[in-house]
């Protein structure tokens, strides 16, 4: 058993408040025994035009102080954070196609290898807000994992970027290329973010990689039938696949106007059972997952066995 906490919390503007909750959240997390701490997407601070200036390298304040208080409690870390980027929001790079930037460079390589970055972005927040484009860089849109003793274990920056329902992910944000997987708490874990759920062909290349948890990071938008979207996605991932979904989005934020967060966060077994929902609220709960359940799903249904195609890109 690995005991996961989903931590769903709301996200504001200032990374400040943002690092507070987060560090009342993995006090609560270790307190109930979790071995590894789930965070939503853009935990560093919400979408906005701010993004461009609070965008920071992984060796930057934020993440370092998150490793710390991983490190002081002996417990692992996903949250979701804006590295600078190398393109410029000039460019138009999106589905993995990467635009050409000044040379700077951050966040991971393909192996995970953290790399640094000093750049700083600016464009158009996914609610459709002007962007400037000036030509100043991008940031990239991470989830960092951090191991329970302090250290970076790997980081994946989001390769599908929500240029739909009217926002423009890719005017500010640069795609990553790389599906990555991780080994944290005794668990092979797909990093996903938000957006990426729409497309079962990461899932399938994470758990061809090994992957026996999805870990979905989110800040999900509000609207007719999103909700919906996002439940019904969230549990094909983990049926088609028969493997745990660990998704956790953020806490409705009342001062924010943009509908971004839902909540919803919840735990998906490899059947497609919803072992836990926080509802819309912010909540900090504590799972568990049971290597075990995997075994038994996929040896009485061993769909990725009896695949006969190969899909690639559409």
């Amino acid at each position: 058993m690995t005991r996961i906490a989903l931590c769903q919390i709301p996200v504001s503007t200032e990374p400040a408040a943002n690092l507070r909750r987060a560090l009342e959240a993995l006090e609560r997390a270790a307190a109930d025994g979790a071995e590894l701490a789930i965070f939503p997407e853009a935990t560093l601070t919400r979408y906005g035009p701010r993004i461009t200036d609070l965008a920071e390298p992984l060796d930057g304040p934020f993440v370092t102080a998150l490793a710390e208080a991983a490190g002081a409690h002996g417990l692992a870390v996903i949250a979701g954070v804006f590295e600078p980027g190398d393109s410029r929001t000039g460019d138009t790079a999106q589905n993995g196609d990467a635009a050409k930037g000044n040379g700077r460079t951050s966040g991971t390589t393909p192996n995970g290898d953290t790399a640094k970055g000093n750049g700083r972005t600016s464009g158009t927040t996914p609610n459709g807000d002007a962007a400037r484009g000036d030509g100043t860089p991008r940031v990239y849109n991470t989830a960092v994992a951090i191991g329970p003793d302090g250290t970076i274990r790997a980081a994946y920056r989001k390769i599908h970027l929500f240029d739909s329902f009217g926002a423009r992910e890719s005017e500010l944000v640069e795609p990553g290329s790389a599906p990555v997987v991780v080994e944290l708490a005794g668990l092979r874990i797909g990093l996903v973010t938000c957006y990426d759920i729409r497309f079962p062909e990461l899932a399938r290349a994470l758990v061809d990689q090994g992957a026996e948890l999805f870990a979905v990071i989110a800040a999900w938008g509000s609207g007719p039938m999103k909700e919906e979207h996002w439940t019904t996605l969230v549990r094909a991932r983990a049926i088609e696949n028969t493997a745990w979904v660990a998704a956790v989005g953020q806490a409705p934020n009342p001062e924010a106007r943009d509908g971004f967060g839902i909540g919803r966060s919840m735990l998906v077994d490899p059947m497609g059972v919803v072992r836990s929902d926080l509802g819309p609220r912010p909540a900090v709960q504590t799972c568990e997952v049971d290597s075990q359940i995997t075994i038994a799903t996929r040896n009485a249904l061993p769909c990725l066995e009896h695949r006969r195609l190969q899909v690639g890109r559409s």
